[in-house]
């Protein structure tokens, strides 16, 4: 495993200085002995003129398969630069959602000029599969799948299945369909090879099964097959009949992109639908994804130092205050994004609800309780020990100071903790995302927060003015 590693990068470095094809050619019976998504890698950087020449190295079904473990933009530049006849060889053997999501991404006129080049199964396949929103289950479905009937004996599935000849990835579930393609049931491969040759389907045949409607979200698939730990789901429309199937890796790229979305939300960061990484997003698309809720939160966080401004009369009274300000209010934020973390967890997680919010609130008061605690005696101990020996005013006492700062810091807790479990379920409860009331927002509520309670107390016990 270590030598392919190596090999890999060295490959990956030899197709990134690549001058000439001399290179890729000299190390092409090492490339084509690579696992598909190894080759993608490496022919992913050599440049679309230099790809048609090296695609001829390959069987029109390795070019489809390559192909499609390209990124979307990578696709779309390959496909503007060559002829359409060309393009189309290897668009067909490309599988059915790979096709669908590219021609997705094409323009309308680059669809008109390539449907001509495409035979007529493929062109309804991918006219039919373009036509649902990609946020749904008929928008990620293939098509690649093998249906026999149950009136066949196992052996007649077995040449039923070997006649289709499906996408290996999809092979291991054979979906039982009647005459109209209603579907009744399904039987694994396992049991049509292990079954003797003249028993019927019918008596190998699994009538419970999970499925998804056309209209599911992509989500919900995804976390069906992750639940019932699933290599596909069927997918029917409303008259019960097999339209498509949603693999697991489907269903995993939908939860890694769902799970990106969230973490972008969760840190300020507006996601949009493109599939581009790091690297293949502009200076210009990393700002414009960022710079909204730094402007709305920056425009906020004003609150914060109109508080300090009021308060200006109590800070130069005693000074000390200024010194554990940041430490309040940092220790709140952190308190409020851990609780908002766990709540949005389990709420994609379907753990807890919106009507389980009394229970949540509970739970999370306690848990803030034992923190506040805690916190408040290390925060009494940071001051007393810290300011030890230090000149403080007549009027006050260290021990005092240190008690209102700790009292000040559990109440932040507390109340952070609170609202960090909190407005995740009511961003929920009036169909929002809770991710997009997460860390920088939270941060700044109880910063506002945490600097009342601070001065509120600083100034009630000191008799402040």
């Amino acid at each position: 495993m270590k030598m392919q590693n190596r090999d890999l990068k060295n490959l990956q470095k030899i197709a990134i200085d690549m001058s000439s094809m001399d290179k890729i050619t000299m190390m092409m019976p090492v490339i084509k002995k690579m696992p598909v998504i190894d080759i993608s890698e490496i022919l992913g950087r050599v440049a679309n003129d230099d790809l048609v020449l090296v695609f001829n190295e390959f069987t029109k079904e390795e070019q489809g398969e390559i192909f499609a473990e390209f990124p979307l933009v990578k696709q779309l530049g390959f496909f503007q630069r060559v002829s359409k006849k060309l393009f189309a060889r290897i668009f067909e053997e490309m599988p059915s959602d790979a096709r669908a999501d590219l021609f997705q991404l094409m323009t309308q006129q680059e669809q008109v000029d390539l449907l001509p080049y495409l035979n007529k199964n493929i062109k309804e396949n991918v006219l039919s599969l373009s036509s649902y929103p990609a946020d749904t289950a008929g928008g990620i479905m293939i098509t690649d799948f093998a249906t026999v009937s149950k009136s066949m004996t196992c052996f007649e599935a077995i040449q039923q299945v070997r006649k289709d000849s499906p996408s290996k990835k999809t092979i291991y579930y054979v979906y039982v369909v009647n005459e109209d393609k209603t579907l009744v049931g399904f039987i694994t491969l396992k049991d049509l090879i292990i079954a003797e040759p003249d028993v019927l389907v019918e008596d190998e045949l699994h009538t419970e099964f999970v499925f998804g409607y056309l209209s599911d979200t992509s989500e919900s698939v995804a976390k069906k097959i992750d639940k019932y730990q699933l290599v596909a789901l069927p997918i029917i429309n409303d008259k019960k009949q097999l339209v498509g199937i949603v693999t697991h890796d489907e269903a995993l790229d939908v939860i890694q992109a769902e799970h990106t979305e969230d973490m972008e939300r969760f840190m300020g960061i507006i996601s949009n639908n493109e599939e581009l990484d790091y690297n293949q997003t502009s200076i210009f698309g990393h700002f414009k994804k960022r710079v909204f809720w730094l402007v709305t939160l920056a425009v906020i966080g004003i609150g914060a130092g109109m508080i300090i401004y009021s308060y200006e009369a109590t800070l130069m009274q005693l000074m000390i205050l200024a010194l554990y300000m940041p430490m309040v209010a940092s220790t709140g934020g952190n308190a409020g994004s851990q609780s908002a973390t766990v709540v949005i967890r389990s709420l994609a997680l379907g753990q807890i609800t919106i009507q389980s919010w009394l229970k949540v609130l509970w739970k999370e008061t306690r848990i803030a309780l034992m923190l506040s605690v805690f916190l408040g005696l290390v925060a009494f101990a940071i001051v007393v020990f810290l300011n030890y020996g230090t000149e403080i005013p007549i009027d006050y006492s260290l021990v005092s100071i240190g008690g209102v700062i700790a009292l000040a810091l559990s109440l932040q807790i507390i109340t952070s903790t609170v609202i960090g479990a909190l407005l995740p379920i009511i961003v929920r409860r009036f169909k929002g995302d809770p991710a997009v009331a997460a860390s920088p927002a939270i941060t700044t509520i109880v910063d506002i927060t945490g600097l009342l309670i601070y001065f509120a107390l600083a100034t009630k016990f000191f008799n402040l003015e």
